[in-house]
C-alpha cells in the first residue's frame, strides 16, 4: 500500500480500499476531509513526509491471536500481543473501538485507526506500574496498530514503554487513545532510540484528561532516523497536564514532536517543556499549540523549547504558539536556540577537565534537567544510560546522576 493514493477516495471507497469494516465510516469521513498529508501540510512542512507516504509496503496490522500471560511486562510485536502481563487491576483484551476523537488535527491518527482491524485495549482499574516493549520484525512494511488505554477514577498509574527493532525499509503507523479518568494519575514515559537508516516511526496520539485528574508524559527520544512523535490532548476542570520532552538527533535526519494542548475546562493546567540537542545536519523539531478556549475560565498554560545546536549543520525548528480566547488565564511560550557557552567550556577546562569531557558534562547536565522528571528510579536509569549509548557509545551512569549543576552554563546568552 502506498498511503498518498488514499487521497484520491471517498469515505466508502477509503473502507473498501484498506479492508475495514462499514463502521469506521465516520474515521473515514474524517481521512477523506483533512487529506494524507505531503510535504506542504502545515504540521508536516518540517518532517520528511514524502518518504513515508510514497513508500509502497506491506500492511501488517495487529492479528487476533492468543497470547500468553505472565510478569510485568505487555510485550507488543508487530502490532500483535505476544505476551500479557500477569497484574492485579488490569485488563487486556482486542477489541472494537468507537472512541475515536472527532476533531484530531492529524490525517494518520484518522489512517492508523482505518486500517487498524482491532485495537488493543487497556483497562486499568487499581494502582499499577508495568511496562510496554514494542518489538518490530516486518522489513519493508507498513505496521500499523492502534493501543487504547482506560485508566478508571482514583487510580495511579505508571506505564513506561521500550522499543526493540533492527529493521529498515519499514514505516510504524501507531499510536495511543488514553483515557484518564477524574481524580486519576497517569506517569506515561516513552523511550526510544532509532539507529542509523532505521524504520520510520510515526505516532499519533490522543489524550483526555478529565476533571481533576492528571497525565504526566515524558518522551525521550534519541535518533539516528526520521521519527515523529504527534499528540492532541484535552482538558477537563481542575485537569493538569505535564510534559517533558528530550531530543538528541544525529545524522542528516529529523525528528521532534507536534503536539496541540487544548484546554476545554475551568482552571486547567498545563506545562509542557522540550530540551533538544542536535548533532551534525540533523533536524529538531518543536511544533507545538496550546489552545485555551472560551470555556477554559482561570487557565494556566505555559510552554517552553531550549535547544543546543552541537555542529553548524544542526537546525531546530521551534514553534511554541498561543492561541486564545478568553481573558481570565495565566500563559507563556518561549524558544531558546544556542550552542554550547565558550565560557562555560573555559572555565571547565581552567580546573584541569579535557575539553572533550567539558563538553560532556554540559550536555549531559542539560539532558538531565529533562531525565530528572521521571519519579521512578529504575525507569529513570534506563533513560540515563540509554541516553549515555546515544550521544558519545557508552554509559557512565554514575557521572549522568550527579551531573546536574551546570545548567545556567550551557547556552550563550
Amino acid at each position: 500500500m502506498r498511503l498518498d493514493i488514499l487521497n484520491a477516495l471517498d469515505a466508502k471507497s477509503l473502507i473498501k480500499e484498506v479492508g475495514a469494516s462499514n463502521d469506521k465510516e465516520i474515521v473515514a469521513s474524517h481521512l477523506a476531509k483533512l487529506k494524507i498529508p505531503n510535504k506542504k501540510s502545515e504540521k508536516y512542512r518540517y518532517f520528511d513526509i514524502e518518504s513515508v507516504i510514497t513508500k509502497d509496503l506491506d500492511v501488517v496490522t495487529t492479528k487476533d491471536e492468543s497470547f500468553d500471560i505472565g510478569g510485568l511486562k505487555l510485550i507488543i510485536e508487530d502490532g500483535t500481543i505476544i505476551k500479557a502481563p500477569q497484574i492485579d487491576g488490569i485488563n487486556i483484551e482486542l477489541s472494537d473501538f468507537s472512541d475515536v476523537d472527532n476533531d484530531h488535527f492529524d490525517a494518520l491518527y484518522y489512517a492508523s485507526h482505518l486500517i487498524a482491524k482491532k485495537v488493543i485495549k487497556i483497562t486499568i482499574s487499581k494502582d499499577v506500574k508495568f511496562e510496554i516493549e514494542h518489538n518490530f520484525t516486518k522489513e519493508s512494511s507498513l505496521i500499523d496498530y492502534r493501543v487504547a488505554i482506560f485508566i478508571n477514577a482514583n487510580t495511579n498509574s505508571v506505564i513506561y514503554e521500550s522499543f526493540n527493532a533492527n529493521i529498515k525499509s519499514s514505516v510504524v503507523l501507531a499510536g495511543y487513545d488514553i483515557f484518564v479518568s477524574k481524580d486519576a494519575n497517569l506517569e506515561f514515559i516513552k523511550n526510544q532510540t532509532l539507529n542509523e537508516d532505521s524504520y520510520i516511526p510515526i505516532f499519533s496520539n490522543y489524550y483526555k484528561v478529565d476533571s481533576n485528574a492528571t497525565m504526566n508524559l515524558e518522551t525521550f527520544d534519541f535518533a539516528n532516523s526520521n521519527g515523529l512523535n504527534i499528540f492532541k490532548v484535552e482538558l477537563f476542570d481542575y485537569a493538569n497536564f505535564n510534559a517533558t520532552h528530550l531530543l538528541y538527533t544525529n545524522g542528516d535526519i529529523k525528528a521532534g514532536t507536534v503536539s496541540e494542548i487544548v484546554h476545554i475546562g475551568q482552571n486547567s493546567k498545563s506545562n509542557q517543556n522540550a530540551k533538544n540537542i542536535l548533532n551534525n545536519n540533523s533536524r529538531g523539531i518543536f511544533d507545538a499549540l496550546i489552545r485555551v478556549t472560551n470555556s477554559a475560565k482561570g487557565t494556566a498554560a505555559h510552554q517552553n523549547s531550549k535547544a543546543i545546536l552541537l555542529q553548524s549543520g544542526a537546525y531546530m525548528a521551534s514553534k511554541p504558539q498561543l492561541e486564545i480566547y478568553i481573558d481570565d488565564l495565566e500563559a507563556s511560550h518561549g524558544s531558546t536556540t544556542g550552542q554550547l557557552d565558550e565560557k562555560a567550556l573555559f572555565y571547565l577546562r581552567s580546573r584541569g577537565i579535557r575539553e572533550v569531557d567539558a563538553r560532556k558534562m554540559l550536555i549531559l547536565a542539560f539532558a538531565n534537567e529533562a531525565i530528572k522528571s521521571v519519579k521512578e528510579e529504575d525507569f529513570a536509569n534506563h533513560i540515563y544510560v540509554d541516553f549515555e549509548k546515544a550521544y558519545y557509545g557508552s554509559a557512565e551512569l554514575d557521572c549522568m546522576k550527579t551531573c546536574h549543576s551546570c545548567e545556567d552554563m550551557i547556552l550563550k546568552d
